[in-house]
C-alpha cells in the first residue's frame, strides 16, 4: 500500500536543485560537486546504504589502494553535506519534464520497520534475531538475521526489516533499547521538484548461471569474482580464502575471463574493460595471501589499456601468475570437489588440454541498467543498442542524453572503471550546473 502524506518539518524538502539517482561512487562524486557548488541536491539510492558495488571491494588496481579507504570517506562526506539529502532504501518511480529547469518526480520510500531517527546501530536486535538468510551483500556466502545492518561501514547505519523472511516473533522489539522497532511502517510517496536530473544507476553483474557448461550454481567450487573479492576484503566473511564445499584452502585456482562478455550468445558483445585488471588485482592479492597457492588465468586477451595497467599485468607476470591464451569450453566436477577445465590453448598450437584445479572463479563482465527507462514518462529517455544511457555526443558532451537537463555518470552509459567513473560523474555536474545556470539567467530576464 502506498501512503502519499504531506510533507512537514520533518521531512525532506519539496524543492530540489538536482535529482541524483545512485548512490555509487559516481553518484556521490556528483552529488559533492554540486554541493560544494551551493546547489540542493536529492541523492536517491534503492540499496539500505549509499556505497555502491565499491565499497563491497578489496582494493582497486592498478594501484591496489583500499576500497573502503577511499569509498567510506565519501560516503560520510556525502551523508553530512548541508547541501545534499540523502534519501536510502528508496526508489524513483516517475520522472517527468514539465518545462526547461523543472522536473517533477515521484519518489518512493520503503520501510525499513525500524525509526530511522531513534536507531542507534547498536545491533542488539541483530544479535537475538533467531532467522538466519543468505547475505546478499556478501553474495550468499554467508548468513545474515531477518533484522540487519547490511555491513560495518554502511551509511546511514541503521538496522532494517527483512519482512518476507520475518517471522514476527517479537524479540528484536523486546530488546531494542532506542524503541525503534515499527512493524506498523508503511511505504511512503514523496512528490518532488528538481531542477536537473543526473542518473548513475551503475551496473548489474552478469549472472554466471547462463553459462550453464562452467556449473556455476551447480558446482560448489565454482565461485564469481565478486565473491572473491569478499573473500580477499578486510570486512571478508572469513578469516581465509576457503573453498565453500570443504572449507580447505585452495592450492591450485583459475580465472575464467570473460565470462559474460564479448559473448554474442549471452546477449553481451561488449568488453566489460575492468576484467581482465580486476582479475589480476584479484591474483596479485591471492600471491600475498596464499603464497604456496598456483594462480592460473585463461585469457581471450588481456586489454590493459589504462594509465599503469600495462606495468600491473607484467608485475603479475613476474609475481609467479600464469596466464594461459585459451577459451575454456567446460567445466567438469569431481567426486573430490575438484574441477576439471577443458580447454583450447592457443600458445600451444591450438591443442586441446584438460587441467585440474581446486577453485574456478568466473570473472563476470557488466551488464546495464535499462529498467532506468521505465521512470521517464514523458519526455522518454533514449538507450543505446547494449540497453545503456544513450550519450548524445561522446566528444563534446559526454554526459548529455537526448532530455535536456539529464545528465548520465558513471557506468549507466557503459563499462569503464572507478577513476573513469568519478571523471564522469565530474563531468555530469559540470553539465548539470551550467544547464541550471542558464535556466536561472533566463528567469531572471523574464522577470525583469
Amino acid at each position: 500500500m502506498k501512503l502519499v502524506r504531506e510533507v512537514d518539518e520533518m521531512d525532506i524538502a519539496t524543492e530540489y536543485d538536482v535529482l541524483v539517482v545512485g548512490g555509487g561512487i559516481a553518484g556521490m562524486e556528483a552529488a559533492l560537486n554540486l554541493a560544494d557548488m551551493g546547489f540542493k541536491v536529492l541523492l536517491v539510492e534503492k540499496e539500505p546504504s549509499i556505497g555502491g558495488k565499491m565499497i563491497l571491494l578489496s582494493k582497486v588496481f592498478p594501484t591496489l589502494d583500499c576500497a573502503s579507504c577511499i569509498a567510506t570517506p565519501k560516503m560520510a562526506a556525502t551523508a553530512h553535506h548541508p547541501n545534499i539529502t540523502v534519501l536510502t532504501y528508496s526508489e524513483v518511480e516517475e520522472v517527468r519534464k514539465v518545462k526547461e529547469g523543472l522536473f517533477k518526480v515521484k519518489v518512493l520510500k520503503k520501510p525499513r520497520y525500524v525509526k530511522e531517527d531513534l536507531c542507534t546501530g547498536c545491533q542488539q536486535c541483530e544479535f537475538k534475531c533467531p532467522v538466519t538468510v543468505p547475505d546478499q551483500f556478501n553474495y550468499g556466502m554467508v548468513a545474515r538475521k531477518a533484522i540487519y545492518i547490511p555491513f560495518s561501514t554502511a551509511t546511514p547505519r541503521i538496522a532494517l526489516i527483512d519482512i518476507d523472511n520475518c517471522i514476527l516473533c517479537g524479540i528484536c522489539e523486546q530488546v531494542c533499547p532506542a524503541d525503534a522497532i515499527d512493524f506498523t511502517e508503511e511505504p511512503v510517496e514523496y512528490e518532488i521538484e528538481v531542477g536537473a536530473v543526473i542518473i548513475s544507476t551503475g551496473f548489474r553483474l552478469f549472472p554466471a548461471e547462463k553459462m550453464p557448461n562452467y556449473g556455476f550454481g551447480r558446482f560448489k567450487n565454482v565461485i564469481t569474482s565478486m565473491q572473491m573479492d569478499r573473500l580477499l576484503s578486510p570486512t571478508r566473511p572469513y578469516n581465509t580464502i576457503l573453498r565453500p564445499s570443504d572449507g580447505r584452502i585452495p592450492d591450485k585456482i583459475a580465472y575464467v575471463l570473460c565470462t559474460g562478455s564479448r559473448d554474442k550468445s549471452v546477449g553481451n558483445p561488449l568488453c566489460s574493460q575492468v576484467c581482465c585488471m580486476y582479475s589480476i588485482k584479484q591474483a596479485q592479492l591471492l600471491m600475498g595471501a596464499l603464497p604456496l597457492a598456483d594462480i592460473y588465468i585463461f585469457y581471450i586477451d588481456i586489454r590493459a589499456f589504462g594509465k599503469g595497467f600495462e606495468e600491473f599485468y607484467n608485475q603479475a607476470k613476474a609475481m609467479g601468475v600464469n596466464f594461459i591464451k585459451g577459451k575454456i569450453a567446460k567445466i567438469i566436477e569431481k567426486e573430490n570437489g575438484n574441477l576439471i577445465l577443458r580447454y583450447e590453448d592457443i600458445d600451444d598450437g591450438g591443442k586441446l588440454k584438460e587441467e585440474e584445479f581446486d577453485l574456478v572463479v568466473l570473472s563476470v563482465g557488466l551488464l546495464p541498467n535499462p529498467e532506468i527507462r521505465k521512470i521517464f514518462v514523458h519526455p522518454s529517455l533514449e538507450l543505446d543498442e547494449y540497453g545503456y544511457v544513450k550519450v548524445l555526443d561522446e566528444e563534446l558532451s559526454p554526459a548529455k542524453t537526448n532530455i535536456d537537463g539529464v545528465y548520465v555518470a558513471g557506468t549507466a552509459t557503459g563499462p569503464m572503471d572507478i577513476p573513469d567513473s568519478i571523471i564522469s560523474a565530474g563531468s555530469a555536474a559540470a553539465e548539470a550546473a551550467s544547464y541550471l545556470s542558464r535556466y536561472r539567467e533566463k528567469a531572471v530576464e523574464v522577470r525583469e
